[in-house]
């Protein structure tokens, strides 16, 4: 009896340092896409399946940028990211106030986006998202985009996470078509020798109430996001450390709409303006102003 007491109190420490071990390399993975990188954007419509002869796929999209990916949260559960483009002159930059990235452990709580400003909130239970890291993805403002949970793989000298969610079609897109209103997007995101790669299979759909899916196109996107020294985004870092109270205010209020755990509607324009427009205002700074203006996109 004593033996297998042993066994059993020795083989749960193994498995305790083991699970304690994977989630310490899957922080790093997650922290190591923070920096200073040269990123390149590359889109291409690969699959047609419209049955309209006048169809025309989309341009194939090849983009380059520096961008700064600051840590702002760095917790045992909780990982966030945020990403500032460094565009124009090199002497001069100008700074843009790019997407957010939040890494939550074993996080049941989502809100799956389902077409035309609207996102669905779903619970899962516990047993399947165990050691799962959850990637919720924001909009420049800090509104919804898209989220889903994954497991964190390092094998043969590879670390990468993958996952499919729906999410609102990107601005390339969305500016210039309106013939569909779901992207499936296939993420992997894998940490390389040169920084890291988000390697994308994408399914452009018309999702209708009542009515099956039609995948009117496929889509790959690989994006390149190349170490450089942190020097040459310190444009971007003094624009964050000038402005991070702003967007705090900012995360806080949307923290506190994500927590009503409710579906959640967003008009496009209150006043003809887009929500971005309004908070990247410097006329937009006090606390109350804020939460107001966000409150005014919640439909009700």
């Amino acid at each position: 009896m004593k033996k297998i007491l042993l066994s059993s109190i020795i083989l749960l420490f193994t498995l305790t340092v083991n699970a304690q071990s994977k989630k310490k390399k899957d922080r790093q993975a997650i922290k190591d896409m923070c920096g200073c990188y040269e990123v390149t954007f590359n889109f291409a419509e690969t699959f047609n399946n419209s049955k309209d002869s006048l169809y025309k796929p989309s341009k194939t999209k090849t983009d380059k940028g520096l961008e700064w990916a600051e840590l702002i949260v760095d917790e045992n559960n909780k990982i966030s990211i945020q990403h500032l483009l460094q565009v124009g002159n090199p002497t001069n930059p100008h700074i843009v106030k790019h997407w957010r990235q939040d890494w939550l452990y074993e996080n049941t709580d989502f809100y799956m986006y389902n077409g035309d400003n609207n996102w669905l909130f779903q619970t899962k239970p516990k047993s399947e998202v165990k050691k799962q890291w959850t990637q919720k993805v924001y909009q420049v403002d800090d509104s919804p985009r898209y989220e889903g949970s994954g497991t964190w793989v390092h094998v043969d000298g590879k670390s990468y996470w993958e996952n499919t969610t729906d999410a609102p079609l990107p601005r390339r897109e969305y500016t210039k078509r309106s013939d569909y209103n779901i992207t499936e997007r296939g993420n992997r995101h894998e940490i390389t020798s040169y920084g890291w790669l988000h390697d994308q299979d994408n399914r452009k759909i018309i999702r209708r109430t009542g009515k099956e899916d039609i995948v009117v196109a496929h889509e790959k996107g690989y994006n390149t996001y190349v170490k450089v020294p942190d020097s040459r985004c310190k444009a971007a870092q003094n624009w964050w450390k000038k402005n991070q109270n702003k967007w705090q205010l900012i995360r806080n209020k949307w923290d506190e709409v994500y927590g009503r755990n409710t579906n959640l509607s967003l008009e496009n324009k209150v006043d003809n303006k887009p929500l971005y427009k309004h908070l990247f205002s410097e006329e937009t700074s006090q606390e109350n102003e804020i939460d107001k203006t966000i409150e005014s996109f919640i439909k009700k």
